[in-house]
């Protein structure tokens, strides 16, 4: 019997995630059942299951990508020199998460992908499993964000009085009220998020107090 490459594995793998990720965004976590990501994937439950037990390792696996997504935009902006302003790299990285929703064969629109990811936050209230794995990927995440604002320190742009991690959590907050504005709404895009930034990054500390 051919071995199968690992390229195939990988091939294989994205098409149920992808599938999966079409069918929650579409009908929601509890509105789907295996037998519509079969459908939606195109594929027998025995492919499916040799890959993931059942929704709950696909909805682990969906919501690992997205926060390790963010994750690596950023590790690849702090790369830059000089490190891009706050309102530019939110803009960048909410533009590179989006872009993850549209790639391969999710064709998702930012919205529906703004949806999918407050669908898995709403999810860890009710699974430990996923909020013990989302809470692990947040770490790396606030890791990644913390060590970008001490460049911003290192740069001598950043007060001193403040710790990285709660400038880090900040930006993080900035993010994620951005992606639910999306969701709910519908009515905003990264544009607006760097416009806003720029705005409060503009504001005279002396008069403003």
């Amino acid at each position: 019997m051919a071995r199968v490459s690992q390229a195939h594995l990988d091939a294989r793998r994205r098409q149920i995630l992808d599938g999966a990720a079409r069918c929650f965004a579409r009908d929601g976590f509890h509105g789907t059942s295996m037998q519509d990501v079969l459908k939606e994937a195109g594929l027998s439950a025995g492919a499916v299951y040799r890959y993931f037990s059942g929704k709950e390792d696909l909805i682990e696996a969906i919501a690992t990508e997205a926060v390790n997504g963010v994750r690596r935009a950023f590790e690849g902006a702090a790369r830059d020199t000089p490190v891009p302003a706050p309102d530019v790299l939110i803009g960048r990285v909410s533009r590179s998460l989006f872009a993850d929703g549209l790639e391969s064969g999710r064709g998702l629109e930012p919205r529906a992908y703004a949806g999918l990811i407050i669908q898995v936050w709403s999810e860890t209230l009710r699974s430990e499993r996923l909020s013990a794995a989302l809470t692990e990927a947040f770490g790396g995440l606030r890791g990644a964000w913390t060590e970008l604002v001490g460049l911003y320190r290192e740069a001598g742009v950043l007060r001193a009085d403040v710790p990285d991690e709660h400038v880090a959590r900040a930006l993080i907050a900035t993010a994620q009220g951005f992606i639910a504005q999306l969701a709910m709404f519908g009515d905003t895009g990264p544009e607006v998020l760097e416009n806003g930034l720029r705005g409060l990054m503009s504001m005279d500390p002396v008069k403003a107090g």
